[in-house]
Parts: C-alpha cells; sequence; structure tokens
C-alpha cells in the first residue's frame, strides 16, 4: 500500500477473509490525516462506501470507547441522581422491577443499533440508517427530521447533566448549612463552569481523549464500590418482601401501574444512549467491528453495575419519606449523612458520583458535536458550511464544539429567568433518543419484512434480526408514550412535563425549514454513498 502523487491511498491486494463490495474501490479512499489515523483496511473500505474522506483521527481502541459509552450512560450514578423520581413514582419495588425491564429491553434494542451500526459506521448514526434503510418515497424528508431531533436532543443533554451537578452541588451546601437558600442563578454559574471545564478536553486534549477515557472508566467501576461498601456496611435493612415489592404512588395515578410506568424513566434514563459511541464512529479503529462489541459489552457492563446499585438502595432505604422530604432535594444524600452520620463521608461519597457525572459531560460534548458536524457535512442545517470544517492540524469538528459550548451557555441563561423553561429543554433528550431508535429500527424492520437485501456487514442478527426488531420497537413506542408524563397530578405549569412541546415544536420548526430551504440544500447520506446490494 502507498500514498500516490493525489494523495489517496492505492492497494492492490485484500487480506485473506476480507469480502468488500464489489463496487468500492479503495484507490478512492481520501484522508487529510497521517497513515497512522486512517484506521484498516475495512476502515477505508467503509469511508468509500459511504462517499466519505477521512478527516478525524480514528484514536479510539475498544477499551477506550468502551469507557467513553459506559461513562457517558452513566447507569449507577444516574441511579442515584433520580432517585426522588423513583421513589415517588414506583417506590423501591417499582425501582427494582422498572430497571429489569429496562435491562431486557436495552439488550433488544441495542443489538438492533449494533447491526446497524456495523453496517453502517458512520457519525451520522440513526439520521444516515434512516435515509439508507427508509423507502425511497420518505427517506429523505424523515432522515432529515431524525437529524435534526437527535441534534437537538444531544444538545440538550450536556445541559441536563451540567444542571444536575449543579443542583447537586446545592444540596450538599443545603446539608452543610441548613439556612443556604439556593438560588437560580447559583446554577446557572454551577452549569456553565462544568461545561466550560468538559470543552477544554474536547479541545486542547483532545488528542488524549482516548486515554483519559480508559482512566475514567476504572473511576466508573472502582467509584461505585467506594459508595455501596459503607451502606451495605452501615445501614439497616429490609426484608426481600418489602424491598421488592413496596410500590408507592405519590404521583396519585388513578392505578398503581401508571405509577409503575411513570416510575420506570429513572430506569430508562439510566440505560438510554449507547448509540453515542456511533457518533464517534469515525476516530475508531476496525469501526465495523469493534463498535457493536463494545456497544453491546457496555450495556451489559452498565447493566451489572447498575444491578448493584439498585439491590443496594432497594434494601438500605428503609424509610423512603424521610428521604423525599430531604432539604437537599436529593434523596441520596440524605442517605449516605443518614448511614454515615457524617458529613465528610457524605461529602466524599457524593463528591464521586460528581466527578463521574462531570465525565459524563465530556463524552457527551464530544457525541453532541460529531452529530452536527455530521448533519452538517450533508448541508442539514443553516450555516453548515462554519459547522462542518475540520480545522487543520486539530483533526477535529473545532467549530461544531464551539457551537456545542454556546448553546449549553445559551440554554443555562434560560434558567435566571425559569428553571420550568430549562427542563423543558433538557427533557427533550429523551423523546429524541427513543424516536431516533424508532425510526432507524423501524426503517431495517420493514426491510427485513419486505425481505429486501441488507448490506453485508461484521455483525448481524442474522435469522433473528426480524425478532429483535419487532420487540425493540415494542418497548420503545412504550416508553415514548410514558416519557411524555408529567412526574405527578395534578398538573399545572411547574409540574407539567414539556417534553412533548419541545419535540413537537422542534419536529414542526424542522419540517417548515425542510419545506422552504432545507429540501433544496439537504443530501441525505443514501446519495452520496457508493454501496449497491
Amino acid at each position: 500500500m502507498s500514498k500516490g502523487s493525489n494523495g489517496y491511498v492505492q492497494t492492490t491486494a485484500l487480506p485473506k477473509g476480507m469480502h468488500f463490495s464489489d463496487d468500492v474501490q479503495l484507490e478512492d479512499f481520501n484522508a487529510t490525516v497521517a497513515d497512522k489515523w486512517q484506521g484498516t483496511l475495512a476502515d477505508k473500505h467503509d469511508m468509500v462506501m459511504l462517499g466519505r474522506s477521512q478527516v478525524l483521527r480514528r484514536n479510539f481502541s475498544f477499551i477506550s470507547i468502551l469507557g467513553f459509552s459506559a461513562v457517558l450512560i452513566c447507569t449507577w450514578e444516574l441511579l442515584f441522581a433520580n432517585l426522588l423520581f423513583a421513589l415517588t413514582d414506583g417506590g423501591t419495588g417499582g425501582l427494582f422491577w422498572g430497571f429489569t425491564v429496562t435491562v431486557v429491553a436495552s439488550i433488544f434494542i441495542f443489538l438492533s443499533v449494533a447491526e446497524m451500526a456495523s453496517m453502517s459506521p458512520t457519525a451520522g448514526g440513526q439520521y444516515h440508517w434512516v435515509s439508507e434503510f427508509a423507502p425511497a418515497f420518505c427517506q429523505k424528508f424523515l432522515s432529515y427530521i431524525s437529524g435534526w431531533v437527535l441534534a437537538m436532543g444531544w444538545q440538550g443533554a450536556v445541559v441536563g447533566l451540567s444542571f444536575v451537578v449543579g443542583t447537586i452541588i446545592q444540596g450538599l451546601i443545603s446539608l452543610q448549612n441548613p439556612l443556604y437558600e439556593p438560588q437560580q442563578w447559583h446554577g446557572t454559574l454551577l452549569i456553565i463552569s462544568v461545561v466550560l471545564f468538559c470543552i477544554v478536553f474536547n479541545t486542547s486534549l483532545a488528542k488524549k481523549l482516548p486515554l483519559i477515557e480508559g482512566f475514567i472508566l476504572l473511576l466508573h467501576i472502582i467509584g461505585l464500590f467506594a459508595i455501596v461498601i459503607p451502606l451495605w456496611v452501615l445501614a439497616p435493612r429490609n426484608t426481600p418482601s418489602v424491598a421488592l415489592f413496596r410500590f408507592n404512588n405519590g404521583g396519585n395515578w388513578p392505578t398503581m401501574g401508571v405509577a409503575y410506568m411513570v416510575g420506570l424513566l429513572t430506569a430508562l434514563s439510566s440505560m438510554m444512549g449507547f448509540d453515542c459511541s456511533v457518533h464517534m464512529s469515525e476516530e475508531i479503529k476496525d469501526a465495523s467491528n469493534t463498535l457493536p462489541r463494545a456497544m453491546l459489552w457496555g450495556v451489559g457492563l452498565n447493566a451489572m453495575l447498575g444491578y448493584v446499585v439498585v439491590i443496594t438502595l432497594c434494601f438500605t432505604i428503609t424509610d423512603p419519606q424521610a428521604l423525599l422530604d430531604s432539604k437537599t432535594g436529593f434523596p441520596f444524600i440524605q442517605l449516605f449523612f443518614n448511614v454515615t452520620h457524617s458529613y465528610t463521608a457524605t461529602h466524599i461519597m457524593t463528591a464521586i458520583i460528581i466527578i463521574n457525572i462531570v465525565s459524563a459531560v465530556i463524552s457527551e460534548i464530544a457525541t453532541a458535536s460529531r452529530q452536527i458536524w455530521s448533519f452538517a457535512r450533508d448541508d442539514g442545517f443553516p450555516f453548515s458550511n462554519f459547522l462542518k470544517k475540520v480545522s487543520p492540524g486539530w483533526n477535529i469538528p473545532l467549530n461544531a464544539v464551539v457551537v456545542s459550548f454556546g448553546c449549553g451557555v445559551a440554554i443555562s441563561l434560560i434558567n435566571l429567568g425559569s428553571s420550568v423553561a430549562l427542563n423543558a429543554i433538557v427533557s427533550l433528550t429523551m423523546s429524541a433518543l427513543l424516536s431516533s431508535y424508532m425510526l432507524s429500527i423501524g426503517c431495517i424492520f420493514l426491510k427485513r419484512l419486505r425481505r429486501e437485501p441488507l448490506p453485508r456487514s461484521a455483525f448481524t442478527l442474522g435469522r433473528w434480526g426480524l425478532i429483535i426488531n419487532a420487540i425493540a420497537l415494542g418497548f420503545l413506542f412504550t416508553f415514548f408514550v410514558f416519557c411524555l408524563f408529567p412526574t405527578a397530578t395534578p398538573v399545572d405549569a411547574t409540574t407539567m412535563n414539556w417534553n412533548i412541546a419541545m419535540f413537537g415544536g422542534i419536529t414542526l420548526f424542522a419540517t417548515i425549514w425542510y419545506i422552504f430551504r432545507g429540501h433544496k440544500k439537504y443530501r441525505p447520506p443514501v446519495d452520496i454513498q457508493n454501496r449497491k446490494l
């Protein structure tokens, strides 16, 4: 293999066992990064097939991208942080069985996503797959809407986790100083500080990000046991019947079943989003093989760690109402203090959670910026020429990273006027993720139903694909409906779940923009790829 005068990589033979599409010629591979960052022959084949140039460094290995996804999802950390909602709707029984249902659903959902990621390992992810697998008459529009909603959802996720960090810090202050009155501007400054801190890792330290992710993965695993072991040793215990079958309907829903489904959002938010690694696929070595393995290992790892926390909480929370009434606003902070009777121990245990969630924000900014950059290179956004630029020498979508930072600051400023408005924006993340999974999995399910040919891939579901896709869609539709519910009744402006308004608003705006402008500019990925089935 050699690099010709035109800058293209040239090859005369493929390694034994590699079966590439006949219509893809590696002589057409184009790259603006050094040879060592161009990946394997399979990566080069995939980039030619996708109609893309290699402009980002492929410096993520299996371990680093596993750390990236496992840390970003921060399953066990969010189970602690969102404990308030689980205890309100569902109780400890709802938390345990809800997490069990979510883990089962995640297996089917991310098996489906992993297969599509292996077929087309591109930073575009879901909007690319919709373009490739949807019926021809609607693929362009559905892909466009999917790209807009998913990009906005990931931007909301950056602010959402930063907001969680800020409010946890305020909760710790409230525990230490009962006279402290949290102010909204305090929270806004904390959000901006977290986003600014994480931007450094996505710019100046971008080359070291894979190494950093591997280190954070260790903290993600070890930190859990630094928290649960004191709870195991010091906390009183519930009986199994109380721990696993005590349900609560604090939201005043008509039935306990509805309360359980509404409370399922706590478990759901802790296991959704493993597509984050997909949006880094053009920075992964041997992506079509490494990506699906890392994604499924991430699901398994986080599910196991999540079960450790869920079982610990179910057996050590003996007085849920006392935790719900805590002035800190976070039942887990009060639980730590009640068990340890130590401000120092509580601060250390909580600090571990804060550090891990901040680490997740680092990964979320990387994911959000890659999603913006990828959609912009297909001219999906206004000012796409600016957003899709990759700075020479940096080999990262620097403009998209800066825009992600700007969006984070702008959204956080809304908190100065209304925390309700801020929550409305960040709530978009869950509906955006679920709808993108439904669209992409639904499209490949339809192709299977019609017995249409599918691309070859390193990871395939084979004859089980139709059943796995169908089960995933059943879970996703149910989750999507209940993620739009408020946490309690009766509902007013402050307790309303504005998710549906944000999701509908973004979809409506994208549709209007598509009608008047987007349909002329947007190039759906299927139109530029070089794959023939």
